[in-house]
């Protein structure tokens, strides 16, 4: 029996497919918060208060017997050709069924088309007559009260968004449009199982949005590449077939086949000149912008798909920790943290308020993707504190922009600049490696066990690893800070 899951992968990757089929499940941890019983929440929406409920490992034919005495069928089972579905919830009306799927974010898109299809092709082999396709979806506007009502929560739609978020294909008509007959895909999915070996070949689907989680196994020589090699070279098309032709080091790239960013500009500079390209009078200028006492912030925080407290909307976030370092024009550091659990918004705005100096510059790692968006969320539900945060907004800096830019370097970075990363090239510094928790999605899953009051775990434990984590990031931030310094001033 195949899920959908499965299909998806076939079509990506057979070996995914094969792969995933025979390996040990990773286990599953999201990366969005979703503590209420969504189904429930949308069937008071729909007005559901009579219905047949399907369950995990409910026969097929439990559900398609349901349907001959029950207005609302809700998380159905059905099945076609060994294709195994679950409808979230189909309604028997006078032209026919109507099918709501129920989509757990703000608007959904004919990205999933796969999803839709293979549900509907389900449906259609077991003669079910189709009326309407709707999807359920979570208001961005829906501001929580006190109470949350899925009434003003949900919004039902006959339409998927476009990129400008607004309402562009109807969903019946896009869905049939689209529509395949499965039979081959399947036949294909039993065929390639019977299967010893399984070969591939890499294309830009391995890597494209989410790397794919077998590419170590299935290119392995990848893992022992020199970190001069032309196969670390960012964002390039060619470098596979450069590669392939004996183009083995960044300094040897065919200059005709490279897409032209600062980046890659400074990742062959590097390779020309021992493993380190500076573009020393950016940088100078960069740093000669940043004023003492210098701060270095970083945040954790929690992703809500459902607003759990007042004034939060879907998809809303809770910053539960900060850490800053202040670097002192004298060379003094001080260490400040923050860590809370529950609704901790309110303490975590007035507390860093008070910790961040009022004067010199913020530094914070990939400040426009994170730490300012925080600052200005935070500002709009706490306006009484939107000056003081704004003020903070304003003084921020991204210690990113060098590497962005392509002003610094190393080929020992091989094509990836984190603070991981960096900190790796940085003798005598401990890093990373040493702590108990290793990157912020692990930080945020211990916190909920925190948050949760796991009597399982030891919280005390938690609230350790997650304050060394944290204050990892910014010592990291002061090593990386200072080590530009050095660049700037062994040119001077």
């Amino acid at each position: 029996m195949y899920h959908i899951s499965d299909v998806k992968k076939y079509l990506r990757c057979p070996k995914l497919f094969w792969l995933s089929h025979y390996e040990e499940p990773l286990p599953f941890n999201s990366f969005v918060r979703l503590d209420e019983a969504v189904t429930t929440l949308a069937c008071e929406k729909l007005g559901i208060t009579d219905c047949f409920l399907g369950a995990r490992g409910d026969e097929a034919s439990l559900a398609l017997k349901a349907m001959e005495n029950n207005e609302w069928i809700v998380k159905g089972r059905f099945e076609a050709k060994q294709l195994r579905v679950k409808i979230p919830f189909l309604h028997k009306t006078e032209q026919g069924w109507d099918v709501y799927f129920l989509f757990c974010g703000n608007r959904p898109k004919d990205d999933d088309m796969n999803f839709y299809c293979s549900s509907i092709w389900v449906l259609e082999e077991n003669e079910i007559d189709i009326h309407n396709i709707y999807i359920l979806h979570f208001d961005e506007n829906y501001v929580r009260g006190d109470e949350l009502d899925p009434h003003q929560l949900f919004q039902i739609t006959e339409e998927f968004f476009n990129d400008k978020g607004n309402p562009s294909k109807n969903i019946k008509d896009t869905v049939f449009k689209r529509l395949r007959n499965l039979e081959d895909t399947l036949n294909g999915m039993d065929e390639i199982l019977k299967r010893d070996v399984v070969e591939c070949t890499r294309q830009n689907k391995c890597t494209k949005k989410n790397k794919c989680r077998f590419y170590d196994k299935c290119f392995p020589n990848e893992l022992e590449v020199d970190a001069d090699s032309i196969l670390t070279l960012v964002s390039s098309q060619h470098k596979y077939a450069m590669h392939h032709e004996g183009r083995l080091k960044l300094k040897d790239v065919d200059l005709d086949r490279i897409e032209g960013s600062r980046q890659q500009f400074a990742q062959i500079r590097a390779s020309q000149n021992d493993g380190l390209y500076v573009d020393y009078y950016s940088l100078k200028t960069w740093i000669e912008e940043i004023k003492y006492p210098i701060t270095f912030l970083d945040f954790e925080w929690e992703t809500y798909a459902i607003p759990p407290f007042k004034g939060m909307k879907p998809y809303d976030v809770l910053p539960f920790e900060y850490s800053i370092h202040i670097l002192h024009e004298d060379g003094t550091i001080e260490h400040k943290e923050y860590l809370g659990t529950r609704d901790c918004r309110r303490h975590v705005v007035e507390n860093l308020i008070q910790d961040i100096p009022n004067e010199g510059t913020i530094v914070a790692y990939n400040a426009e993707g994170a730490e300012k968006i925080r600052l200005k969320e935070m500002a709009a539900q706490f306006p009484e504190h939107a000056k003081d945060l704004m003020n903070l907004y304003s003084r921020l800096v991204d210690l990113a922009f060098p590497f962005v830019i392509g002003a610094v370097y190393d080929v020992r970075m091989r094509g990836y600049y984190s603070l991981k990363v960096l900190m790796s090239l940085m003798e005598n510094q401990s890093g990373y490696q040493d702590l108990d928790i290793h990157q912020g999605m692990d930080a945020v899953f211990q916190w909920r066990l925190l948050d949760r009051e796991d009597d399982e775990v030891d919280s005390e434990e938690i609230r350790t690893h997650l304050i060394e984590y944290c204050s990892m990031d910014t010592y990291a931030m002061v090593v990386v800070y200072k080590w530009l310094m050095s660049l700037v001033h062994e040119r001077i």
